[in-house]
């Protein structure tokens, strides 16, 4: 269990910034169900992709310091709210 308890932060925090995204950028909302669903997505992905590049730190050995918890919430965060943007955005450019 400890060993996703960084990836089940992130989606969590991909949701939430699923839903901040949709509600800052109004235009590019496609509803709240469907913001969760591509924050899910992004967080996941944002996770991943920080982790990749080094950015979140992996804690003591475990992925349960502050540090790491800290990191996750802001990459899914992150990752969760660009992906609803980009998203929003494209539908919004191909859906008129």
């Amino acid at each position: 269990m400890e060993a996703y308890l960084p990836l089940i932060i992130q989606l969590i925090s991909g949701a939430v910034g699923g839903l901040v995204a949709g509600k800052i950028w109004m235009g590019f909302s496609m509803g709240a169900l469907a913001n969760v669903l591509a924050g899910l997505v992004g967080g996941g992905a944002g996770g991943w992709m920080f982790d990749m590049l080094g950015l979140v730190p992996s804690g003591a050995g475990n992925g349960l310091g502050l540090e790491a918890i800290l990191g996750s919430v802001a990459a899914g965060g992150v990752g969760g709210g660009l992906t609803t943007a980009i998203v929003g955005g494209l539908r919004s450019v191909f859906v008129r």
